[in-house]
């Protein structure tokens, strides 16, 4: 049975007017998925992250910085993009939370979880917070995977849009996590160029404005997907930003919903082959909102699958 973690307070980060970022992406995703087809689906109220745990990742002035930011109302500005609100602490220890407590019941008895939830948290450096993103969700992750189940191979796919700059910073020296990541180059961030390596456990695999479903899959079986195997991961995690879609305003790329169906499947192929069926995905973008509830479908059909 395939798990769903969300929580209320996900709905209460909210950046302002015209962000992008905003509360009905998670509105479009939970409507999507309160569908007679996601009956089985079994929904698990998110837990906090503990201080703890975030400091795996996380410098200690970055946790408490974040935590201690609670606007009375309106919001306060981190950085051009990235913004808080009175509910986005809150909404961050959930978000982050759920990914904990998803990998700790799939280390349990194996199976397979998607995250609802936001912020989203993969441009989140150690240091800093980024790209709407306050911790690193899936990066807190991989270390609970580490340091509470003793897991020596973990798997990150990243296949948003944009480079998930802050996943790499915080595990590019760490042959324990291996993180592969396809997006459009050059668009924000700025980072993820082919040469950037790591300690050999980084694979950045780019593609170019008007790139669609054929160069996409082509660089997925070619590039990635073959690394993926070649490691065995005990635990499979996925970055699932859905911003490559041809509707997204953000970027340029041109993916339909049957490509998000397509690299899940494969996912959990790889997860099914080597890490006993054991998958963890969080939302991270995706701001058409249409898109994104259609594509959210498809990734969490495939996962049920």
């Amino acid at each position: 049975m395939l798990r769903l973690y969300t929580h209320p307070a996900c709905l209460q980060h909210d950046p302002g007017e015209g962000h992008p970022e905003s509360p009905s992406r998670l509105r479009s995703v939970l409507r999507a998925l309160d569908h007679d087809r996601f009956a089985a689906l079994d929904r698990i109220e998110a837990p906090r992250a503990t201080r703890e745990q975030l400091l795996r990742v996380h410098g200690a002035d970055h946790v408490d910085s974040i935590l201690a930011i609670a606007p009375a109302g309106g919001t306060v500005r981190l950085d051009e993009d990235t913004l808080m609100s009175p509910g986005s602490a809150e909404a961050a220890l959930r978000a982050a939370g759920a990914l904990v407590a998803a990998v700790d019941l799939a280390m349990a008895g194996g199976g397979r979880a998607f995250c609802a939830v936001r912020p989203p948290g993969h441009h989140a450096t150690r240091t800093q917070a980024m790209g709407f993103c306050l911790f690193n969700n899936v990066a807190v992750a991989a270390a609970h995977a580490i340091a509470e189940h003793g897991l020596k191979r973990i798997a990150i796919a990243d296949f948003d849009v944009h480079h998930g700059n802050g996943t790499q910073d915080i595990f590019e020296r760490d042959p324990r996590v291996l993180f592969v990541s396809s997006h459009q180059s050059p668009l924000y961030p700025e980072t993820g160029r082919e040469d950037e390596r790591g300690a050999g456990n980084i694979v950045n695999a780019t593609l170019a404005a008007g790139d669609g479903s054929q160069e996409f899959r082509e660089l997925w079986e070619g590039a990635l997907l073959p690394r993926l195997y070649a490691f065995k991961p005990q635990l499979v995690l996925i970055s699932a930003g859905f911003d490559a879609h041809r509707a997204d305003p953000l970027a340029q790329l041109r993916l339909d919903t049957e490509d998000y169906a397509w690299i899940t499947g494969r996912l959990v192929d790889l997860a099914h082959a080597h890490a006993a069926d054991r998958l963890v995905s969080t939302l991270e973008g995706g701001y058409d909102l249409q898109a994104l509830a259609a594509s959210v479908g498809a990734h969490v059909a495939e996962l049920m699958a």
